[in-house]
């Protein structure tokens, strides 16, 4: 085996998803995604803690530097929901687009496994508090900043769901734009 091979940790997260799918999450082993993948138990503990962070660590962290970077440069006559599905749509052209083919098995994976499902858990809390306390910077009360974001990560999911369907073409941040549509209309304003 080549002591360094390109795209370690794509080859990582389409080994695991593969893995994942054909005989379920718990029967998967670090062991045997490294060797589906054609690396080492090591390199990949040198780019995942665990086997569930192959489904979440590559664009978590990333996510959250975008949403927080386009809440700080968006307009200051934006609203609060407004400047959060900006900052949603920024995220999904920047991160979230080329994951498209393997979201629909990854949520498959995620809704059969609790574990997984409560680390889904943690990531939504986690984006929302990104995108709470960033509104927070820019000057919007907490409990204003909070229901904006959590608003925003509902959203979100409403356009995921969708995104995630075969026969869904249109991009994310489209749909995203159709959920916040969506919103106003269930609230019967505008004002979201």
């Amino acid at each position: 085996m080549p002591r360094w091979e390109p795209n370690a940790v794509g080859r990582l997260h389409d080994a695991a998803l593969a893995l994942f799918t054909e005989q379920g999450y718990d029967q998967t082993t670090v062991a045997q995604i490294a060797a589906r993948a054609g690396l080492t138990e090591r390199t990949f503990f040198n780019h995942f803690s665990s086997k569930r962070e192959v489904l979440f660590g590559r664009t978590s962290e990333i996510q959250k530097q975008v949403l927080a970077r386009e809440i700080h440069a968006s307009p200051a006559d934006l609203r609060p929901i407004d400047v959060v599905v900006r900052a949603l749509r920024a995220a999904a052209d920047e991160v979230l687009e080329e994951f498209r083919e393997p979201a629909a098995p990854r949520r498959t994976i995620i809704e059969a496994t609790p574990e997984l499902q409560e680390r889904e858990e943690a990531k939504r809390a986690a984006l929302t508090a990104t995108m709470a306390g960033a509104l927070r910077e820019r000057g919007v009360d907490a409990q204003t900043a909070l229901l904006a974001a959590g608003a925003g990560i509902l959203i979100q999911q409403a356009a995921e769901q969708r995104w995630i369907q075969p026969a869904e073409r249109r991009p994310l941040r489209d749909l995203i734009s159709e959920a916040l549509s969506s919103l106003r209309s269930v609230t019967g304003t505008d004002a979201v």
